[in-house]
């Protein structure tokens, strides 16, 4: 494996100071070494955003050669903004050592462009940084370090769309404050065993901007992918195996907007997502991800002017954009072939169970061609209405909204409007909690024309504006990460009127005396249904469903879509 050039003469962090270099810094040392290491700089600067799950601010270094630290006027000189985040999971510190050596280098080599700003999380999950142990049995090194949860136990890499946390609700704030055009998330791989030490999540092509992942392909991907292996860091993409091992295959990882990578693609970002292998030395993967970094970094500064360009130009096609695919799903009959450098594996029986396991001889590796899955095709494609229309009732959905720079009005008056509703004809939900919540999924909608009472403080959002994609996505119910799929409006999915039997047997009694319509219906419906038939509250229940009595807003998705 290769190394990289990293500054010699200058301060050093924890991991350069170890012989073993096998050592990760702890929070303190990293915030005094921000502190240090920027006092006095016109160039560079740290701002506080806010305050995170356990009381620490996060923070966002900013490096921008001209001294120019506000968003608008950079974007107005045409400047492109990389933004790197690391600490996600604190177990994977491989991104917070490497950044800390990266800024330093930019700096005291003199090496900040023109035409870029650099904006670098030192760690987004501080509360799992200052949780500090060897949490994690299959890594190799460093001798301790973070732990993956959050001060609320959340895995944070799954809270990007629901923003649950204090920590999610600040990133999107950053993101949505510096709109950048390149994104990269530092993270380390668990799996199968293979020669990588450094694996590649990128925003799926599939997922981006018809114009902007060719692009990203022949530009930026391909790029890094020449660049590492001349740095002796060879790339493969995330390994995803299809089966039990990669020789099976690998599957593209399809990244929803739960995810950074996949929240990014809302906004119209080349998002990367490295994964280092964890049983790989620490030296290694912390090398890789310096190399990875300043190769996408000088990429980015290369390609600045047509990134920034293409940007503008394709936001532009998504405010007036018709269609929204916003699920997905693997198009097994498209398989290409990838080159993969792995290990020879094999079935042994296991010291503890007896029973036969999976291992890997490390004294065996071999180079062969395997199948590569690499193709998502639309399930759900939406044409996008007019507007939405939210009530005012979900705070919490507006001011995600607001913070992810969605361009909203609220009506003035009372009024009722001509309005598309959906009702929510089936869904299936997670049978175990997952970051929070027992998610939904496979939703099913039926539509309806109606005429629906709104009040003055409602929100509208009309779908002529750049941030479309997160509209649509996180509006339609069936949207892979909608708001409906996180539970936002699960309260809609109970009944709020029930009916007592002993009362409403008369009055059912008298309806199908005096509906012969009705009568024929239940009747044919007993007979189509033994379930039915054998069942005396069900058939009330059958009734009651085609009565004026019955809650008409039961299932029924409170937000309007204007034709």
């Amino acid at each position: 494996m290769g190394s990289v050039h990293m500054n010699l003469n200058a301060q050093k962090i924890p991991y350069e100071l170890d012989a073993k270099k096998n050592t990760t810094v702890t929070y303190q040392e990293l915030v005094d070494y921000y502190a240090s290491l920027l006092k006095g700089r016109k160039d560079a600067k740290i701002i506080d955003v806010g305050q995170t799950d356990v009381g620490k601010p996060l923070q966002v270094i900013v490096l921008s050669k001209d001294g120019d630290f506000d968003p608008r006027l950079i974007k107005a000189k045409g400047k492109a903004v990389m933004l790197i985040n690391n600490g996600i999971h604190p177990g994977e510190p491989e991104g917070i050592d490497a950044s800390m050596m990266f800024v330093r280098d930019l700096l005291t080599e003199n090496k900040l462009p023109d035409n870029l700003v650099l904006c670098v999380i030192p760690v987004y999950n501080i509360a799992g940084m200052l949780n500090r142990g060897e949490s994690r049995v299959n890594q190799n090194g460093p001798n301790e370090y973070g732990f993956r949860g959050s001060r609320q136990h959340y895995d944070l890499n799954r809270d990007f769309i629901k923003g649950d946390s204090r920590n999610s609700r600040l990133f999107q704030k950053i993101f949505n404050t510096w709109d950048p055009d390149v994104f990269l998330d530092t993270h380390t791989s668990n799996g199968a065993d293979y020669q990588y030490v450094m694996t590649l999540i990128e925003t799926h092509k599939d997922k981006l901007h018809k114009d902007l992942a060719p692009y990203m392909k022949s530009k930026f991907t391909d790029e890094l992918y020449k660049r590492m292996e001349k740095v002796g860091f060879p790339m493969v993409p995330y390994v995803n195996s299809k089966g039990e091992t990669p020789e099976s295959g690998l599957v593209s990882f399809l990244e929803s907007p739960r995810y950074s990578t996949g929240y990014a693609a809302l906004h119209n970002t080349i998002g990367y997502m490295p994964e280092t292998h964890m049983w790989k030395p620490y030296q290694q993967r912390v090398e890789s991800t310096y190399a990875l970094m300043k190769s996408l970094f000088d990429v980015s500064v290369k390609e600045s002017k047509d990134l920034v360009a293409l940007r503008k130009k394709i936001k532009q096609m998504v405010v007036d954009q018709v269609e929204f695919p916003v699920s997905w799903s693997l198009d097994t009959s498209h398989v290409d072939t990838i080159n993969f450098m792995g290990f020879e594996s094999g079935k042994k029986k296991s010291e503890v169970s007896g029973e036969d396991r999976l291992y890997y001889d490390r004294s065996k590796p071999f180079q062969k061609q395997v199948p590569y899955f690499s193709s998502y095709k639309p399930n759900v494609v939406i044409k996008k209405p007019k507007a939405y229309i939210i009530p005012q009732a979900y705070d919490r959905l507006i001011e995600l909204m607001k913070t992810n720079s969605v361009i909203m009005r609220q009506l003035g008056n009372d009024q009722v409007i001509d309005v598309e509703m959906y009702y929510i004809s089936s869904y299936k939900t997670q049978s175990s909690a997952y970051e929070g919540h027992f998610p939904h999924h496979s939703v099913e909608v039926s539509s309806k024309k109606m005429k629906v009472p709104f009040y003055a403080g409602d929100w509208v959002v009309e779908t002529n504006q750049p941030m479309n994609r997160y509209i649509v996505e996180t509006l339609e119910p069936q949207g892979m990460d909608s708001f409906f799929n996180w539970n936002f409006f699960d309260a809609i999915l109970s009944q709020k009127e029930y009916f007592s039997a002993y009362i409403f047997e008369d009055t059912a009694a008298e309806l199908l005396k005096n509906d012969s319509k009705l009568k024929k219906d239940f009747e044919d419906a007993k007979k189509a249904d033994p379930k039915l038939a054998g069942s005396g509250r069900a058939q009330l229940e059958w009734i009651y469903k085609r009565t004026h009595h019955y809650e008409h807003n039961y299932g029924l998705y409170p937000v309007g879509r204007l034709l």
